[in-house]
Parts: C-alpha cells; sequence; structure tokens
C-alpha cells in the first residue's frame, strides 16, 4: 500500500508548494477576470451540448429524449 501513496503525496508536496508561491503575489492579482468567467461558462455549454450529441442515441432508448417535432397522432391531418 505504501508504493500506492509515495508518488500521490509527491504530488500533493509539490502542488503545496506551488500555492504557496502563488500566495507571494498580490491577492487583488489573482482575480478572474468577467471575459474568462464568460468563456468558461460557454465552454461548459459546448460540452455538454456535445456530450447530449454524442449520446443521444442512449437518451433516446432510455426516453429521455424525444423528436424535436413530435405531435400526437391524432392531432395530425388524415
Amino acid at each position: 500500500m505504501r508504493e500506492r501513496t509515495g508518488p500521490i503525496l509527491r504530488m500533493l508536496a509539490r502542488l503545496r508548494v506551488l500555492r504557496a508561491l502563488d500566495g507571494l503575489q498580490d491577492p487583488a492579482a489573482r482575480e478572474a477576470s468577467p471575459f474568462l468567467f464568460l468563456v468558461a461558462i460557454v465552454l461548459a455549454l459546448l460540452l455538454a451540448i456535445l456530450e447530449v450529441d454524442l449520446n443521444s442515441a442512449e437518451l433516446r432508448s432510455l426516453g429521455l429524449m424525444g423528436d424535436a417535432f413530435s405531435a400526437d397522432p391524432v392531432f395530425k391531418s388524415p
């Protein structure tokens, strides 16, 4: 079990060192810009759209996604 946790502990120690070095900067400089926030939201939405498109067959088989223009046959003209 020691062999598995060794690399993880070394990685965590390196991340703590990097975080400590980052803390030396001005705290106001660490604030995210609104444009970066907008880009992150747009990318997340694109990822969600692509995931739904990729798994559309599975979603249809589960009944979670139907046809975009489906209507009850009773209301269709002859």
